[in-house]
């Protein structure tokens, strides 16, 4: 799993997306709150105890944990939920602009002899390094301010993902007493470290020395950071001879239940059901598989991604996040806007508006995977198969259109 400081409130954002009234309801509207933490004196000393057990010297564990004190703006930070979620137009308006498309050129161009070697030694194409390095940390201007010792140990003591940050946390502690960085290290509030954001545990399996100093340094070795970066998309299975994908054109008539990342089909199926590039054009002819994703439902652009916009879903399970890092990709070397206009209104749902078509989704027997507000792959799949139900077309696009009809069902 990956995360980002800079991304993690757009990553939030991004996912968010009967005659009953809302008070017919048992849940409440907002998502409940994880019960008390432990005792924090006790809680601290049992995980010296399994720090210690696993090898970390007792003099890292007194020197970083000895004044160690819950972090209340951490808590507020992994708390807070964005009023209105995000649609997929302003996401990739902000994601992917004039000046961040500029300075990635420029950055392409600058070190282009480093990516040379790094594409060479682990296969992943220099403007998706770029890309990515773009969105994760502004190209390293913004790598994150908060002690990552004191925001990890205040999220595994906190009882929302105890489990997850405690691992983080002993794995950072473990990173540090084997000197790969002091236990100052900055990061994001959650725990996110360098110029990709790594969390510690993917610090700890995919970061490279590649500069060959004996440290790997995500911070100030541009070949440490380029490398790991691809050593990461190439463990998780990225192919160097592939693009990520592509934006397409629909025919006026298709069966919509078979776009979504659950559907997989050869180029030369997607040709037969009449999808085209956007100039007209045939899709190629090579034989690989390829997925239809709808990001702003069927009136919005349409891509035929492949398996390496996958993989970007490795690092970032956001649909959001991994078209931005192909578009941006793209627009590195030369490609232009996307060809479908953006909508004159572009309205984003608010989160209770999310939980309300979660929870009338429910009502009428549509599995969401619960009601939180996030639009993730089951409330998709859930507002797919009500669509299908009641004859809509069925993109599984969460919009005001779809709540009103819900409302008067």
């Amino acid at each position: 799993m990956k995360m980002s400081f800079y991304l993690m409130r757009k990553i939030l954002a991004t996912l968010a997306v009967s005659a009953l009234t809302l008070s017919s309801f048992a849940l409440p509207l907002e998502a409940a709150e994880p019960p008390p933490p432990p005792p924090f004196k006790q809680w601290l000393e049992d995980l010296k105890a399994e720090a210690s057990g696993r090898g970390i010297s007792n003099e890292l564990l007194d020197r970083a944990l000895s004044d160690i004190k819950p972090i209340t703006r951490v808590i507020e930070l992994d708390r807070r939920q964005p009023e209105f979620s995000m649609t997929f137009w302003s996401y990739l308006t902000k994601s992917v602009n004039a000046a961040r498309i500029k300075k990635g050129r420029d950055m392409l161009v600058k070190h282009k002899a480093l990516l040379g070697r790094v594409s060479k030694a682990l296969g992943v194409q220099p403007r998706f390094l770029v890309a990515f390095w773009g969105l994760e940390s502004n190209f390293g201007t913004y790598t994150g301010v908060f002690p990552v010792v004191g925001a990890l140990v205040t999220l595994a003591h906190d009882r929302r993902r105890p489990k997850f940050f405690r691992d983080q946390l002993l794995a950072v502690l473990q990173l540090i007493d084997q000197g790969n960085f002091s236990d100052d290290v900055k990061g994001s509030w959650a725990g996110a470290m360098g110029n990709h954001q790594f969390i510690p545990t993917t610090y700890r399996d995919f970061a490279v020395d590649f500069d060959g100093d004996g440290k790997r340094n995500l911070w100030r070795s541009l070949p440490d950071i380029f490398a790991s970066a691809a050593n990461y998309l190439h463990r998780s299975g990225w192919d160097p001879k592939r693009t990520w994908g592509r934006e397409v054109k629909l025919p006026k008539r298709i069966d919509l239940a078979v776009t979504g990342l659950e559907t997989l089909k050869p180029l030369a199926e997607w040709q037969k059901l009449g999808i085209r590039q956007m100039n007209g054009g045939p899709l190629p002819k090579v034989d690989i598989e390829a997925s239809v994703v709808l990001p702003a439902g069927y009136q919005g652009p349409a891509f035929l991604v492949y398996k390496n916009f996958r993989t970007v879903m490795v690092w970032n399970r956001s649909i959001y996040y991994a078209i931005a890092v192909g578009h941006l990709a793209d627009r590195l070397v030369g490609a232009g806007p996307l060809k479908t206009k953006k909508p004159i209104k572009d309205v984003a749902l608010s989160r209770r508006d999310v939980m309300d078509i979660q929870r009338r989704l429910t009502a009428l027997g549509f599995d969401t995977g619960g009601v939180d507000g996030r639009v993730g792959p089951m409330t998709r799949k859930a507002i797919k198969a009500y669509q299908s139900s009641v004859y809509l077309p069925a993109d599984g696009y969460p919009n005001m259109g779809l709540l009103e009809r819900l409302r008067g069902a």
